[in-house]
């Protein structure tokens, strides 16, 4: 006997249900944000379920909300637990590459996605590692998302809340309310916000800004233009230094001025006015023998780096920056704390024995750094990792007086190392300028791989002397400068050097 069994006849509740995603990067505030939907959506009569699942490291904690909600009934729904591709109506990005990420994973469609994302950065930790500049391109993800979402609403959400006093959460509840894709009213989402109980008034404050933008858009934030020289404050004397110090750079030829004032300010901060002197006798040296027919490019790129390399990252520099009031200031922004709220602060060092050594008086450093045995005996002293709590008094005395040593500075072993450092990259660097312009210009740009200090400014030397000797493999070819640049890109791609080691292989095949 056959049966023929009666389709099932679908439920006409499952057209009702609205599935929304948040994807939020840790300490944003994703699940206060996916709190307040919840709570919204049962004062308004419906029934809501919200799951979180945790992402991946890299993101810096990473996690997706999803919440699912319908409008209740005396039966109680089955629902999802985590988001399908191409089955959610509202997607909430914490983030620009958030955003990215959401479209790559298929949950923003162009048949019903509402797309709400913030275009501020919070970088990935595969973005911060690489040794030159990781960012992922943000304009790339704009352009998909464009194409992946029905509706797309995109401005920085993290300035409108950090504007209010606030945090990113209560911005994108705002746009969440301004996109109109939940059938409740402004008011209902107020009410949310307010039934919390938590700085109210300032979450408010967000949620308006974000409202306005998904309404109305943002206008861009205005580009403030830079003044031709900085206001300062202090002692008269060294005032009248440093417009001493201005006037020569306003002498200089149009294309290198703006450089030129950018890197004195940076080495005046790190010593004093009679090291901007110092800088600006180096530049005019390369601009005596640059000219206009090149549009000074020689010169512009010197000003640039002949400044980063007198402004290395030294201890004592590390321990500057570390006991700033600016720094400190920006932490407490970032924090969200108030004047009545404490904060912990832990500052982690690994010396090794040549960060120790680094220090000493040029001559007796130099010994000492030549002596196996007693290298050995200040890396048992000193090669451990160190947590100073520099919110407690005596930590923060210690980095600041440390911080305040810069008269003793240009007396140290490393100074003496650096300057010859220096000194024998312009002398190799201006070797080439008669025979090939461009070659000598991206040789002072291979100064671009130095940087930090501990083992990532070791690792930094010696791609840097790597790329620079490669100079007698392309000395005399036309393509030289083409090739130098792109023996820098490959050196900043990985910190283990792989893609240079390829680079250097292919430059010796074809010589």
């Amino acid at each position: 006997m056959n049966m023929v069994l009666d389709p099932k006849v679908p439920d006409a509740r499952v057209g009702q249900i609205i599935k929304l995603a948040v994807m939020a990067v840790g300490g944003q505030g994703g699940g206060v944000l996916t709190g307040w939907i919840e709570a919204l959506a049962r004062s308004q009569g419906y029934f809501c379920q919200a799951t979180s699942v945790a992402g991946v490291a890299q993101r810096t904690g990473a996690t997706i909300y999803y919440i699912e909600m319908l409008p209740a009934s005396d039966q109680e729904p089955v629902l999802a637990l985590a988001p399908s591709s191409g089955d959610v109506d509202i997607l909430i990005a914490a983030e620009m590459m958030e955003v990215g990420r959401a479209v790559m994973r298929g949950f923003v469609t162009p048949d019903r996605t509402v797309l709400i994302g913030s275009t501020h950065r919070a970088l990935a930790v595969s973005e911060k590692t690489v040794p030159g500049d990781g960012i992922a391109n943000a304009d790339e993800v704009r352009a998909a998302a464009e194409i992946a979402a029905q509706h797309l609403i995109l401005a920085d959400m993290d300035r409108l809340a950090v504007e209010q006093g606030s945090v990113i959460s209560s911005s994108l509840f705002g746009a969440l309310a301004g996109s109109g894709a939940l059938p409740f009213p402004r008011e209902a989402f107020e009410d949310a916000i307010r039934a919390s109980g938590k700085g109210v008034e300032a979450s408010l404050r967000a949620f308006a800004a974000g409202f306005d933008a998904a309404v109305q858009g943002v206008a861009p934030v205005a580009q403030s233009s830079p003044e031709t020289a900085p206001k300062l404050e202090g002692p008269a004397a060294g005032i009248k230094a440093w417009e001493a110090l201005m006037q020569r750079v306003r002498a200089l030829p149009a294309p290198v001025i703006a450089m030129a004032q950018a890197g004195l300010m940076k080495v005046v901060d790190f010593q004093d006015c009679a090291y901007g002197t110092t800088y600006l006798d180096r530049l005019d040296r390369i601009i005596a023998r640059d000219d206009a027919a090149h549009d000074w490019q020689l010169s512009a790129t010197a000003a640039k780096y002949i400044a980063n390399a007198m402004a290395y990252d030294d201890i004592i520099r590390v321990a500057d920056l570390k006991t700033r009031a600016p720094r400190l200031s920006r932490i407490r922004e970032e924090m969200g704390a108030s004047e009545e709220n404490l904060i912990e602060l832990t500052e982690f060092f690994h010396p090794r024995a040549e960060e120790i050594v680094s220090l000493m008086p040029a001559k007796m450093g130099a010994r000492w750094e030549a002596s196996p045995r007693r290298m050995a005996v200040l890396n048992r002293l000193f090669n451990k990792g160190r947590r100073l709590r520099t919110h407690t008094l005596r930590s923060f005395v210690m980095l600041h007086v440390l911080g305040g040593l810069k008269g003793y500075r240009l007396r140290t072993l490393r100074h003496a190392v650096e300057v010859a450092h220096l000194e024998t990259w312009l002398r190799d660097s201006l070797a080439v300028l008669e025979q090939d312009y461009a070659l000598s210009v991206e040789l002072l740009k291979n100064r671009r791989l130095v940087k930090g200090y501990s083992d990532t400014h070791a690792r930094g030397l010696t791609k840097f002397g790597t790329v620079m000797a490669a100079v007698d493999l392309l000395n005399g070819r036309e393509d030289a400068a083409d090739w130098m640049a792109r023996l820098r890109e490959a050196a900043l791609k990985d910190p283990e050097g792989e893609a240079l080691a390829g680079a250097i292989a292919t430059v010796r095949s074809f010589v």
